[in-house]
């Protein structure tokens, strides 16, 4: 009934009313035999079987073992000896057969098919034994050198049968017949397949024939075979274990195959290299299974050294006659390239972002020797080349998807496109009018940039200039992949300087424009899914780009972050992995992070943060760390929930990275104290102290930052404690790295505020290893080590003399003082207000010359600095006459402009300061003819009570100066 009106019918026989150019039936039924034509035919055949297409596929394929022969003709047997892979090249590009074109879309188009049964058959038969002739006759030949008689002989003798020759037979599988005399039991025979080692029937009666149906297991070789079977051979074979392994392996090292094949694009597929079969191969040649050795790291070329001189001078020919051969585009873009080099130059001092770290130094140009032993990849690439450059439109998409049969992730195969001048050839290709040329040559591209040399290989050539031309193709295909290969190639800063310099930022950004932005990937049509393809390799080319501050810069400008905001709302994870890379990369600047917030981006950060994919939450996280800087972004994290999901991924510590972003996201976000309640809900700070061991140190720099600022409440300051976090902080006292050392100072000194876990620093040495950091030559660290030491010093049983029991450590923090840093200055005059409230301590820091050195000091408008400085003066006003010396030393003058700061705690401080320097007349006389009267006054009103108290005393103080000098004058 399927085939009711387009078939004529008989008694015995059904044909089809469509027939071929020869008047034959395109489909013709005659039981038990059916005969079709046409792929159309066919697929209605198949259809009308309904449940048992399987079973009409298997009846087809078994009818025809060579199907491809059947369609398109004996050139594209795969069971002929000699290839006819370069006879149907040569046609192609010589015009000579026209039918040959769509052959060949049609040999690519079932070889994909294969290639996909393939495939999942490789699944299933990869762990079995696949034996090679070669192999077989060697171990057959090694046996013979163990001959002998009497009980220590491993064999008496080996005997091949005459009934098959030493080849795969009939494509069954049975490479040779053996007998095997061991000396104590009878000679078995056994069969050497590409299967294994198997035991057939042996012989059946006395004119010796062999009974060939296969008895029992199969066995990887021949050796293990007779070791299994015949107990003699197993016992005596022991003793000679460690020669046959020698000379078994003597032997694998020097065979080399003595021919091969000149076939180009099938390339030769052992049976158990997994990795070749997985490729898209288009194999119009004999399958060379049955000739190849098992594939090795050592593999040696099969070339002799004369077939080698003559190809690598064929290769340089055609090379010159590339050049030769370059279009008018290629030289333009190549002078243009010539002026873009200048213009480099001129621009290498341009700063370039911090993030901008890897490959910025070049790498060594790496070249194959001419003598060095290659495998035949590299050879066979070399020759597919000169197809590239001489053939016509056919042959070189032919020569294309050969290439691609190829394994481009290895560096051989890398290097020999480039050394034999590929790499001009397939940037050439980009110049031309055909869509098919530019897609194969841009996906090859796109695999070998991969590579750090082809990078900049691609870039001396002119090759970027042309991809950015082709954001602009109406195709969507080339959009793709010429963004995908830009995002490889753009890893260095040269690189990423031409992109912007030739308007492919601009462009790019304009492929982020895709129309769709929350509907689920089931629901997409063909159109839809090509536009959110275009829009993921756009973001993935920004993502490389955005690593640069000029390139952000003219993202931002070129209108990107309303577009990348867009794009994060939808549900396709590939496409929010770049996405969210490209706004981490770029949210490290102000005007970024300004602009995040204003098209509402945090959002849709922290629900990514509950997808399933580690990556997106790794850049989720990152993004949240960069941003989470600013207050409003905190409240923000925590107003949309995102404080919980950062929390339950501290239990997953596998992913390092993961890890990492996700605790340097609770770090930032624990500066703000209404998130630190939060993380104390979510049980954050004892699994942020379980992470103080036993993690790199990216990961422990967030941790410790994270606990820093999480121990600036009492109640984490005991949670710490009672968790053991005290003993591992103090461990990493002893580090190396700046950032750790940062934060882990911080963090100690913030658990040193609570009495019970000082005791516990004090008894693990903490202290000493904080004094010993003040000698360590970053700024950062020593100002962070001297900040730590003041809630030390407040809180020790006996702060004086553990002070005083650091052999010179008065001493150092006194010339501290001469530092240029602020932030050091500050923090050190905050540990000599702490260290000077013991007597003796003040009166060595004294003696060290504190004075001079805090009075240098007064001409500063840094209000931190004023403020512990002034503290510092008021300390060290209580020995001695220092108050005297500090007048002497012009600190008093200045020290009365403080009170004209905005800072409430300067005033306190300056106010206290004044109290203790009017002590003496001669520095009253310089407060009221500076004018601190009448600031002290406005102070006495101020609702501080010290202030108050402070700003009375200094008034009284020189009210009393005045009525003296009165009373002595009259």
């Amino acid at each position: 009934s399927s085939f009711h009106f387009s078939s004529f019918f008989s008694e015995t026989t059904v044909s089809s009313k469509e027939v071929d150019k020869n008047g034959q039936p395109l489909l013709f039924l005659s039981v038990p035999q059916i005969k079709v034509r046409s792929f159309g035919q066919l697929s209605q055949l198949v259809f009308a079987a309904k449940d048992a297409k399987l079973k009409e596929a298997q009846a087809c394929i078994e009818a025809n073992r060579d199907p491809v022969v059947k369609i398109l003709g004996s050139d594209y047997s795969t069971m002929k000896e000699d290839s006819g892979a370069l006879n149907i090249l040569h046609k192609i590009t010589n015009g000579d057969d026209v039918e040959n074109e769509t052959k060949t879309n049609i040999a690519l188009l079932l070889k994909q098919l294969d290639l996909h049964l393939l495939n999942d058959t490789l699944r299933r038969i990869s762990p079995q034994t696949r034996l090679n002739p070669v192999p077989v006759k060697d171990d057959t030949e090694l046996l013979k050198s163990f001959w002998g008689k009497g009980e220590q002989s491993v064999l008496e003798s080996t005997e091949f049968t005459s009934d098959r020759g030493f080849s795969f037979s009939d494509g069954c599988g049975e490479m040779r017949y053996v007998w095997a005399k061991p000396g104590d039991a009878e000679a078995p025979c056994v069969t050497c397949g590409a299967q294994g080692v198997l035991f057939p029937g042996g012989r059946t009666d006395d004119e010796g024939k062999i009974d060939y149906e296969t008895k029992g297991e199969v066995y990887k070789d021949l050796v293990t075979f007779l070791k299994e079977k015949l107990g003699k051979f197993s016992e005596n074979m022991s003793k000679q274990e460690i020669r046959f392994s020698e000379e078994q392996q003597k032997n694998q090292t020097d065979e080399v195959p003595k021919k091969e094949e000149a076939d180009v694009i099938c390339k030769a597929v052992s049976g158990t290299d997994k990795s070749k079969l997985e490729k898209n191969q288009i194999n119009f040649g004999k399958s060379q299974m049955a000739r190849r050795l098992e594939p090795s790291l050592n593999w040696r070329t099969t070339v002799d050294r004369k077939n080698r001189k003559i190809s690598v001078k064929e290769s340089q020919e055609e090379k010159r006659r590339g050049k030769l051969g370059k279009t008018r585009a290629s030289v333009s873009s190549g002078r243009a390239q010539l002026s873009c080099k200048s213009v480099d130059k001129a621009e290498e001092t341009i700063s370039e972002s911090s993030s901008e770290s890897e490959e910025d130094e070049e790498p060594p140009d790496h070249r194959q020797e001419a003598n060095a032993d290659l495998p035949s990849e590299y050879w066979q690439i070399q020759k597919l080349v000169k197809y590239l450059k001489g053939g016509n439109q056919t042959a070189t998409v032919i020569a294309l998807c050969s290439m691609r049969d190829f394994n481009l992730a290895q560096e051989t195969c890398q290097l020999a496109i480039r050394d034999v001048g590929g790499l001009e050839v397939l940037i050439n290709l980009l110049d031309t009018d055909e869509v098919k040329c530019k897609i194969g040559s841009l996906k090859i591209l796109k695999e070998i940039s991969r590579n750090p040399q082809i990078r900049r290989n691609i870039v001396d050539l002119g090759g970027l200039p042309i991809m950015v031309n082709i954001l602009s193709s109406p195709y969507k295909t080339l959009k793709c992949l010429a963004a995908e290969t830009i995002a490889n190639v753009a890893q260095f800063k040269r690189a990423r300087r031409l992109v912007r310099q030739h308007g492919g930022i601009t462009r790019l950004v304009a492929l982020l424009d895709c129309a769709q932005n929350s509907v689920e990937p089931a629901q997409l049509s063909l159109y839809e899914t090509r536009d959110v393809e275009v829009a993921r390799c756009g973001a993935l080319a920004l993502w490389s780009c955005s690593k640069s501050y000029s390139n952000k810069e003219a993202i931002r400008k070129a209108g990107g972050i309303p577009l990348l905001a867009r794009l994060l709302k939808t549900s396709h994870e590939d496409m929010l992995i770049p996405v969210v890379g490209t706004l981490q990369e770029c949210a490290s600047e102000e005007n970024y992070r300004v602009a995040i917030k204003a098209e509402r981006i945090i959002e849709n950060l922290v629900k990514n943060l509950n997808s399933e994919n580690e990556q997106l939450q790794e850049h989720c996280a990152m993004a949240i760390y960069q941003c989470a800087e600013d207050e409003e972004t905190r409240d923000l994290v925590r107003l949309h929930g995102g404080l919980k999901p950062l929390a339950s991924l501290l239990s997953n510590t596998d992913n390092k990275q993961r890890l990492a972003a996700v605790t340097g996201a609770i770090w930032k976000c624990s500066i703000s104290k209404e998130n630190v309640t939060k993380f104390r809900e979510y049980k954050a700070i004892e699994t942020l102290v379980g992470l103080l061991t036993d993690q790199p140190e990216e990961v422990l720099v967030n941790v410790v930052g994270a606990l820093g600022e999480c121990c600036q409440d009492y109640e984490n300051q005991v949670i710490v404690r009672k968790c053991g976090g005290i003993q591992p902080l103090v461990n990493l006292l002893v580090g190396i790295n700046q950032a750790l050392l940062v934060n882990v100072t911080k963090a100690v000194g913030a658990c040193a505020v609570e009495p019970e876990s000082m005791v516990i620093i004090d008894r693990l040495d903490g202290v000493r290893l904080l004094w010993s950091l003040l000698k360590n030559p970053h700024p950062d660290v020593k100002a962070s080590a001297a900040w730590a030491l003041c809630p030390c010093i407040q809180n020790a049983k006996d702060a004086g003399e553990m002070v005083r029991s650091f052999v010179g450590g008065l001493e150092l923090v006194v010339n501290l003082l001469k530092s240029d840093n602020k932030e050091v200055l500050s923090s050190v005059c905050a540990a000599i207000t702490n260290i000077a409230k013991d007597q003796e301590n003040l009166a060595v820091i004294t003696d060290h010359g504190v004075v001079p050195l805090l009075s240098k000091l007064a001409n500063t408008n840094n209000d931190k600095l004023r403020c512990h400085l002034a503290e510092a003066i008021s300390r060290c006003c209580m020995w001695g006459r220092n108050r005297v010396a500090f007048g002497e030393h012009k600190a008093v003058a200045p020290l009365v402009q403080y009170l004209k700061s905005n800072d409430t705690n300067v005033h306190r401080a300056t106010a206290q300061a004044l109290y203790q320097l009017s002590e003496d007349p001669d520095n009253c006389i310089t407060m009221h003819e500076n004018g601190a009267v009448k600031l002290l006054l406005d102070m006495v009103g101020s609702p501080d009570q010290e202030l108050q108290e402070a700003a009375a005393g200094c008034i009284s103080n020189i009210r009393r100066l005045a009525l003296a000098a009165e009373k002595a004058r009259y």
